[in-house]
């Protein structure tokens, strides 16, 4: 007959639930996994497989009992992990989205919006447009692979139980978070550039001739010029990403190792 005693059961159920708890938490913090469009219940049965995947390759547990304000600092940890991880991505992504709302408002197109469920605000329809491209390029690059490789090896780097954190980590983090208003600009800077130069030509032929108004020619000029130079930008839109995605799985690297406690 076996017997399973309290011991032995705490620890099976702690090297589920707190593996688990990063797992989900990294899960809700990122774009990929963490879109609206994924049903919940997917989401808990990877997170689910996953912890029961990893649960050998653990380092030993802290002999902290679940259910004890230990056991819920050890959990609140975990989720701020998870979180941390999942949110260099949701950075990344947010350059992509953020450049699609700078072109949309120079196109005329800022008020072609639709409410987004994943963010809960109304977002250019550009922005979704990129949004997406970008989050199937991230699959054809296999870095939801590289990720989740990632976020395996971060039990690794930092166990469970750690006890604290580097404040170096969150600080870069922080500093990451500036890609959106540096990546951004730099992905629409090809298109905004040129509707600029033709803004000022519509400017300029108002002056000269009163009767040609930019309310008649200026947005389906813009529109158009705009549309040829998203064409053309496509055609280097593939590399941008790469090394985007390239940079943001590094940042993701980095941050464990920084986050570990000196």
């Amino acid at each position: 007959m076996i017997e399973v005693s309290f011991d032995q059961l705490q620890q099976w159920l702690a090297m589920f639930l707190w593996p688990f708890t990063r797992i989900t938490a990294f899960f809700a913090a990122s774009p990929l996994w963490g879109h609206s469009s994924v049903p919940n219940e997917a989401k808990v049965g990877l997170a689910a497989l996953i912890a029961i995947v990893i649960a050998p390759t653990l380092p030993p547990l802290p002999p902290v009992p679940i259910m004890s304000w230990g056991g819920l600092g050890i959990m609140v940890e975990q989720i701020i992990i998870g979180v941390a991880i999942g949110m260099v991505m949701q950075f990344a992504f947010g350059a992509i989205q953020a450049a699609g709302a700078f072109i949309g408002l120079k196109m005329g197109l800022a008020f072609a919006t639709f409410f987004d469920p994943s963010s809960g605000t109304n977002i250019v329809v550009l922005s979704r447009i990129l949004f997406m491209i970008a989050l199937l390029m991230f699959l054809a690059f296999n870095g939801h692979l590289i990720v989740l490789e990632i976020l395996a090896s971060s039990f690794q780097s930092l166990p469970i139980g750690l006890g604290g954190f580097n404040p170096t980590g969150f600080e870069m983090l922080a500093r990451y978070s500036g890609v959106i208003f540096t990546t951004g600009p730099l992905l629409a800077l090809p298109v905004v550039a040129p509707l600029l130069t033709v803004s000022l030509g519509l400017g300029i032929l108002n002056r000269a001739a009163p009767q040609l108004t930019v309310f008649s020619i200026g947005f389906p000029t813009s529109l158009i010029f705009g549309l040829v130079l998203i064409m053309i930008m496509m055609g280097h839109y593939g590399g941008f990403l790469e090394r985007l995605f390239a940079h943001a799985l590094s940042i993701q690297q980095r941050l464990l190792q920084t986050l570990a406690p000196l």
